[in-house]
């Protein structure tokens, strides 16, 4: 079972007798990534549809450690961040606490909303508008991933993996006021071989967008 350990006043998920994962929004390589990434000019960026004059709301369906929202964040938009599991939202919940304390992220942070939930039953029930809703399902083990290994493997493991994917683009759908944004393995079909309006590639990744319905 995951073990939620504290390091040195920083909260570990430890998912092996000798590996644990932690969030570090002011880490090396998420400062490197904000300050030489790419800015406007990622896939990422480019999917979502920000531009210097936009002020983008981006429900962020599939936090996991926070990394594609962070990159949001980072780049003006405000954006809700949800997690289900359990172990997943805490280690979310730390990092962002440390985070606010860092006075170079702190007004990115301050973009950043975390909250507790099933994504499906937020959308069903919430009344607020977004923008954007993102989703960042699982992939397979076999793909490559932007992520540390290690990273992967605790997310791999613990995280919930009962919203059915499909379903929770169906909903998305629904309640977007611009796009959907999926991220998918850079050769995979489309989520639920539904088909995007257009895709944006990245380096490992690719970014299926479609219109919302709203």
């Amino acid at each position: 079972m995951p073990a939620l350990i504290r390091k040195n006043d920083v909260l570990h998920l430890q998912y092996s007798s000798s590996d644990t994962v932690f969030i570090d929004f002011a880490s090396k390589a998420n400062t490197f990534r904000r300050k030489h990434g790419g800015g406007l000019g990622q896939a990422i960026a480019k999917a979502i549809g920000i531009t210097p004059k936009t002020n983008l709301t981006v429900l962020d369906t599939t936090a996991g450690l926070g990394k594609d929202a962070f990159v949001l964040a980072s780049l003006g938009c405000t954006v809700t961040l949800i997690e289900k599991s359990p172990e997943i939202f805490a280690l979310l919940e730390d990092g962002i606490k440390r985070a606010k304390q860092d006075p170079e992220i702190a007004s990115i942070i301050a973009r950043m909303k975390l909250i507790h939930a099933d994504s499906i039953q937020y959308l069903q029930k919430s009344s607020q508008p977004f923008d954007v809703i993102y989703l960042d399902p699982m992939f397979p083990a076999k793909q490559k991933s932007a992520l540390p290994k290690k990273d992967m493997q605790a997310l791999q493991k613990w995280l919930n993996h009962d919203e059915p994917d499909s379903e929770l683009l169906k909903t998305a759908l629904k309640h977007a006021k611009k796009r959907v944004v999926v991220k998918r393995p850079r050769l995979a079909p489309p989520l639920n071989n539904h088909k995007p309006d257009f895709s944006y590639n990245g380096k490992s990744c690719r970014f299926d967008v479609y219109f919302g319905n709203a």
